[in-house]
């Protein structure tokens, strides 16, 4: 349906007839009306197919398009357009040196064509003009230039025999090209503004969030307050954490609260641990599998990656990740890239990795059962979370928060005692603050008084060890006047443990793995990190 007259209409009719001086006017209208599209736009690309109208509406040019820059500053394609189709525009794809739109930006010069059926560098890549092949159209094209540097082509058609020279299209457009380029360098300021404001937005939201959900993690400690304060440092970022630290001191705890700071908190938080599942069934978890990819894989199965892209994956106890599957997340770190077991189709995954260990992964390095280069990419920024015997000032806290858990879960009332505190502040408590809250939570479970005192602790907590008669190793002896603060080092006691396994069960490894809760790739882990050898007979 065609519009009703109106006075830009009449100007368009009009406007061939006129003198040079009435073109100016004509001009200057279409300037005014750019000029008020400019300052009142909200979206870009919408203002940008405004202006284009204009110069149909107002200077009767058939078409016109503005091609810029792509992202990969090889190509120009068409930004904005009008009289093409969404197809036609799509195809506006052109080299930097390619055609009148390459000629026009090379030289960063106008460049006329009067007929563009005539023209041999005339590509006609949109097709837009076999709509008017009877027709002879001229093509008008200047240069979008910011500052000294090109950034687009500005380009018109016009059908031939309009009394317009092509010396005034060319002067209206260039002054046109300055105003679009001064608009697009604005709206590219604002646009970094505004994501500079985001960016501070998030890293105050995370700093805030961090600090507010940080109350699971409790701490007062100086060593405590470096973790916290690497959690709020390393949370906005996209950086891969690596988590050092002895069992049951709180990595999953600071992996979560990472998570939970990030861009990424409302994402899934996925975490496995990498030494609970033997190897082939560990890659089916981390990568997924097809139907049919192995024994018993009865159906498709998604991997923990793809759980979760976009959030943050927890791999615990990497370091006892096997050597094949190491090789498979070193990919997925460097390329964001894998495939499911069975598939060649290649996947793509955005996860933010935190890693955690209890072992040195350097002497895994040099044992040879952990990849060098898996390392370096792991431990970018690294945090070590001290054992408890080294934040006492903690304990009493972290004995206070589990009681009140305990009590409300068990639906009781205890308190400590004064003597029963100190112990356990003076405990050396090698099992962390797991082995703090598992304690608490037993204590309130079987407790009949309604205060806890030294006499409630297990045995072990107050009495020398006691070993067991078949154990004959001397590293294993320990005395009956040996206190609780002189026991010997947690790796200490893990060597003989795994000694101890091995001994009764005649140095067979998988009988003592299965006693120990190991794999035998661990337990044999365990045995190279400690020197472990089968005594040789005579």
């Amino acid at each position: 349906m065609d519009k009703q007259p109106n006075k830009d209409n009449e100007i368009t009719l009009n406007r061939g007839r006129l003198d040079a001086s009435s073109t100016e006017v004509f001009e200057v209208q279409a300037l005014y009306r750019i000029v008020k599209l400019i300052g009142s736009a909200v979206h870009l690309d919408t203002a940008l197919s405004a202006i284009l109208k204009v110069l149909h509406d107002t200077l009767r040019m058939e078409r016109a398009t503005l091609a810029l820059l792509d992202e990969s500053r090889q190509h120009l394609t068409i930004r904005a357009s009008y009289g093409l189709s969404v197809e036609e525009e799509r195809r506006g794809v052109y080299g930097l040196d390619e055609g009148v739109y390459g000629q026009v930006f090379s030289t960063v010069s106008p460049f006329i064509v009067p007929d563009v059926n005539s023209e041999p560098l005339f590509l006609n890549r949109t097709g837009a003009r076999h709509r008017f092949s009877k027709t002879t159209i001229a093509f008008i094209g200047v240069p979008v230039v910011l500052g000294e540097t090109p950034v687009g082509v500005l380009s018109v058609d016009r059908l031939f025999g309009l009394e317009v020279s092509f010396e005034e299209d060319v002067r209206f457009l260039t002054v046109l090209a300055t105003l679009i380029a001064q608009f697009l360098s604005l709206n590219q300021a604002i646009r970094r503004d505004r994501q500079k404001l985001v960016q501070e937005n998030l890293s105050l939201k995370a700093q805030l969030h961090s600090r507010h959900k940080q109350h699971y993690i409790i701490g007062q400690c100086k060593p405590m307050q470096e973790v916290f304060w690497s959690i709020e440092r390393v949370a906005p970022s996209r950086a891969t954490v690596l988590l050092l630290g002895e069992s049951g001191t709180g990595k999953e705890l600071v992996a979560q609260a990472i998570h939970e700071a990030s861009p990424r908190r409302d994402k899934s938080f996925v975490k496995i641990n990498c030494a609970a599942l033997p190897e082939t069934l560990l890659e089916s978890e981390l990568f997924g599998h097809e139907k049919g990819a192995f024994t018993g894989a009865a159906g498709t199965r998604v991997g923990r990656f793809e759980l979760a892209d976009k959030g943050t994956l927890f791999l615990d106890e990497i370091g006892e990740m096997p050597l094949p599957i190491q090789a498979k997340l070193l990919r997925v770190l460097q390329e964001q890239q894998f495939e499911r077991l069975g598939s060649t189709r290649t996947m793509t995954v955005d996860a933010r990795i935190i890693a955690a260990t209890n072992v040195s992964l350097e002497d895994a390095v040099i044992a040879g059962s952990f990849r060098n280069d898996l390392f370096y990419r792991l431990n970018v920024v690294p945090i070590v979370m001290p054992p408890l015997r080294e934040r006492r000032e903690d304990i009493p806290l972290l004995l206070d928060h589990f009681l009140r858990i305990s009590n409300k879960r068990n639906e009781k009332n205890l308190r400590m005692s004064k003597k029963f505190l100190d112990f356990l502040t003076e405990f050396d408590w090698p099992g962390n603050v797991r082995e703090l809250q598992n304690l608490m939570e037993r204590l309130v479970i079987l407790s009949t008084d309604d205060v806890l005192h030294i006499e409630d602790l297990p045995e072990y907590f107050i009495r020398p060890v006691e070993r067991k008669p078949d154990i004959q190793s001397p590293l294993q002896t320990v005395t009956g006047t040996e206190t609780t603060r002189e026991r010997k080092s947690l790796q200490d006691l893990e060597r003989e443990q795994v000694e101890a396994a091995l001994v009764r069960h005649g140095w067979v490894q998988a009988r003592a793995a299965r006693e120990l809760g190991l794999t035998q790739r661990q337990i044999g882990y365990r045995m190279k990190k400690f020197h472990l050898r089968r005594p040789q007979f005579p």
